[in-house]
């Protein structure tokens, strides 16, 4: 499939869907603050403990081959029937034998009564995989925007229904169901978005080449799961479902400023940066121009955060959410790390060294899981906390960053465009920190703190314009046709 020289390009799919994410960002905490004050830390620790499900299986959910029509050299058309009926038949599959493991999940989570929550919500892992092949190929065309309208009705329809439903008194259950609504009405959007007519076959001569490409990928989706959220599950099972609760609201936050750029960057990135690989000296200068860009926005809010936590807490959630803010400052260190550390990763996949990045992520699991469980037996949440954020910026981000050496990414480059950005957060920080003693008035604190951060962001990123005007000129002359990467 070709397009002419009209087709988006990628940095105007990175404005698209960096709008997406704010406003559904913006949104998502809004109604998450309306219904953790109506739902409470147990009823919310619930939900938790149902989501950490979904999650765990929407990591494999379509075997990775989904991801196959992003990267097809040729035209998709050929592929697109065998990976929806693979994708189809095998979330069904994982769909069926999450509904029938999630009495022992729940109870092994501490928390008997989500079964009924996790099988409700699981049903979102069928939809997902119906609408696999449709979701990849707007990806593949990079057409954001049609995204865009997708995300914002699948959000704003949960979210209404959730509290509508909360208010009713269905507790946890009330954002299962808001959950499957909103999905189910952002799938018949897919749907009738898809570029192509949605049809299933079997072409037994791309089914072996699918899988080959998606098994290891849908491994890999495994052990990333496995790292972002064993933190969630040892909470969940060591110390109960209203600890989750507490931790998860802690690490939303955390994620909330940094996510608003990675998320949209994530969702472009690869098939940007296969479009300069041809040329490695621009590849390679484009990475260092998102680091900059990416340092410079989102370390003074992160370090405000840090600095703001009990405040920040107190203020928007409420006093029975306080125990959220022990863990909240060391989840920041963790949320900078994984930004890095996942921008790594796209560029290495591009690179063709997935299996390199599969190794990294599995030796950090290795020590991630022990170092949790010490954590949380020796300090509860803040301990938990505190285990999570040392393996991710003492292990996971600087085996990221050798490899980047080795791919011929200086550190030197990489640290040149950090080191500014990082003093003039922890200043941010320390300040935040301050305020706090001096204006002891959450509704003084807080703006006066949340201003510093935007106005030191606001100054960085000029600083880095340069950067920035790199950053919109890659996978400008992108036409939806990428090449295929190495799996």
């Amino acid at each position: 499939m070709t397009q002419g020289n009209s087709a988006p390009g990628a940095s105007n799919a990175f404005a698209w869907s960096l709008l997406n994410t704010m406003v559904s960002k913006v949104g998502t905490l809004g109604i998450g603050i309306v219904l953790a004050r109506m739902l409470g830390p147990d009823s919310f620790g619930t939900y938790a403990v149902a989501l950490v499900a979904l999650m765990a299986v929407l990591s494999f959910n379509e075997l990775g081959v989904s991801l196959a029509i992003v990267r097809w050299p040729g035209d998709p058309a050929k592929i697109v029937p065998t990976v929806n009926s693979i994708s189809v038949a095998g979330s069904g599959l994982f769909c069926a034998g999450a509904v029938l493991a999630a009495p022992a999940f729940a109870a092994a989570m501490g928390d008997p009564e989500a079964t009924d929550v996790v099988r409700v919500l699981i049903l979102s892992v069928f939809i997902n995989g119906v609408v696999a092949s449709p979701a990849a190929l707007l990806q593949r065309d990079f057409k954001e925007k049609a995204r865009l309208g997708i995300d914002q009705v699948n959000v704003w329809t949960g979210a209404v229904l959730s509290i509508v439903l909360a208010l009713a008194g269905m507790g946890a259950m009330a954002l299962a169901v808001g959950r499957v609504a909103g999905s189910l009405v952002s799938a018949a959007m897919f749907l009738a978005a898809s570029p192509m007519p949605y049809r299933f076959g079997l072409d037994r001569n791309q089914l072996g080449p699918l899988l080959r490409f998606g098994l290891p990928l849908a491994g890999t989706s495994i052990i990333f799961f496995a790292v972002g959220y064993a933190d969630q599950l040892t909470a969940g099972a060591m110390l109960g479902p209203a600890a989750l609760a507490f931790y998860v609201l802690a690490y939303n936050l955390s994620n909330w400023p940094v996510s608003i750029l990675a998320q949209p960057l994530r969702r472009v990135a690869p098939a940007a940066f296969s479009a300069l690989q041809q040329d490695k000296a621009a590849m390679n200068s484009a990475l260092v121009s998102v680091v900059a860009v990416l340092a410079a926005a989102t370390l003074p809010p992160v370090m405000f955060l840090a600095g703001s936590a009990m405040p920040l807490v107190d203020l928007v959630y409420g006093k029975e959410w306080l125990p959220a803010a022990a863990a909240l400052s060391w989840l920041v260190v963790g949320a900078v790390s994984r930004i890095f550390s996942d921008l790594a990763y796209d560029f290495m996949v591009v690179l063709g060294r997935s299996g390199t990045v599969f190794a990294i992520q599995a030796g950090s699991l290795v020590v991630l899981v022990p170092a949790l469980a010490a954590g949380a037996a020796l300090g509860g949440l803040q301990g938990l906390a505190f285990a999570q954020a040392l393996v991710c910026g003492c292990i996971l981000l600087p085996l990221c960053l050798w490899q980047l050496a080795n791919a011929g990414i200086s550190v030197r480059a990489v640290s040149s465009v950090v080191w500014v950005p990082a003093l003039a957060s922890l200043a941010v920080g320390a300040l935040s920190l301050g305020l706090v003693s001096w204006l002891p008035v959450p509704w003084l604190e807080l703006p006066a703190g949340a201003l510093l951060a935007a106005s030191t962001a606001a100054a960085l990123v000029y600083w880095r314009r340069d950067d920035l005007k790199l950053l919109k000129e890659v996978g400008r002359d992108a036409r939806s046709e990428v090449g295929e990467l190495v799996p």
